[in-house]
């Protein structure tokens, strides 16, 4: 089997695993109360997989320029008082981006 067949299963099956994984938690709940403990742990998983999407690419080295993770760090601490402060996502979001943006121009 050449590379290319080979990704293209790779793809086809996780894909599929995927799909049924998600498709068995709807499945099993579709006619059962879903517990309260569950329910409310599953308004944290935005949160959760936000995170873990952000940090590493807030956190790891730079492959380019010198001092790059150092303003990102900077500009996610600015970006982290805002969230505190106002509660607002895009607020936040904007603020770092800015933050961000301007820290490397002033570089």
């Amino acid at each position: 089997m050449d590379a290319t067949l080979k990704l293209w299963v790779m793809v086809v099956v996780v894909g599929a695993l995927n799909y049924l994984s998600r498709l068995s938690f709807i499945a099993f709940f579709a006619r059962r109360s879903m517990p309260p403990l569950l329910a409310r742990s599953l308004k944290f998983v935005p949160a959760a997989m936000l995170t873990a999407l952000v940090v590493p690419m807030i956190a790891s080295p730079s492959t380019g320029a010198d001092g790059a993770a150092t303003l990102r760090i900077a500009a996610a601490l600015v970006a982290a008082v805002v969230a505190l402060a106002t509660r607002n996502g895009i607020a936040t979001i904007v603020v770092g981006m800015a933050t961000l943006w301007t820290l490397q121009a002033l570089r």
